[in-house]
């Protein structure tokens, strides 16, 4: 196989040491892993620990652990506004976010977005949503979708309505009237 510049961009070979200039580890919570730690050697997606295995061979760590119930709720309200309200159109106030964008694409940007939205209350439900707000938050989905799917007058309706932002902050209202 010959090689190009751009090599070692797409295929990272460890093996190769370029001075005592090592790329860092870090965690999921920005903490830096020492090279080498506890018998860990890095991959591109997680760890490999010797000797973890019944046969003595590697044994592949996952390097991303579960989220935490807050670390998803913000997860949900990231989302929400990237879909909703990220952008401001310039010299206005009128907020849009990637839902408006991808929604100008006839029938096809209606159905991921509708799908996006989908994704979120499920996310909900799985939080511990119950099923009058789940009911609720699919209504809102359902009128953004089946509106969202006229044309011109769709997408301005999109853009206002923002049933992504709606649905989450009704899930946070109403796991904060939750006993603790």
């Amino acid at each position: 196989m010959r090689s190009t510049p751009n090599d070692d961009f797409y295929f990272r070979d460890t093996s190769r040491s370029r001075g005592s200039a090592r790329a860092k580890i870090i965690d999921q919570d920005g903490r830096e892993i020492p090279a080498g730690a506890d018998g860990f050697e890095a991959g591109a997606f997680g760890a490999f620990k010797q000797g973890a295995s019944a046969s003595g061979g590697f044994e592949f760590i996952a390097a991303f652990q579960p989220l935490t119930r807050e670390q998803r709720l913000a997860r949900l309200d990231a989302i929400a506004k990237l879909l909703d309200v990220a952008f401001v159109v310039p010299g206005t106030n009128i907020r849009y976010g990637i839902d408006g964008l991808i929604g100008l694409v006839p029938v096809i940007g209606d159905v991921i977005t509708t799908a996006f939205s989908l994704w979120l209350v499920r996310e909900a439900r799985a939080l511990g949503a119950p099923w009058h707000i789940t009911a609720r938050m699919l209504s809102n989905v359902a009128v953004d979708g089946a509106v969202g799917l006229v044309p011109v007058a769709g997408d301005a309706f999109d853009v206002m309505f923002r049933a992504n932002v709606r649905n989450v902050r009704m899930f946070r209202r109403w796991l904060e009237r939750q006993p603790r």
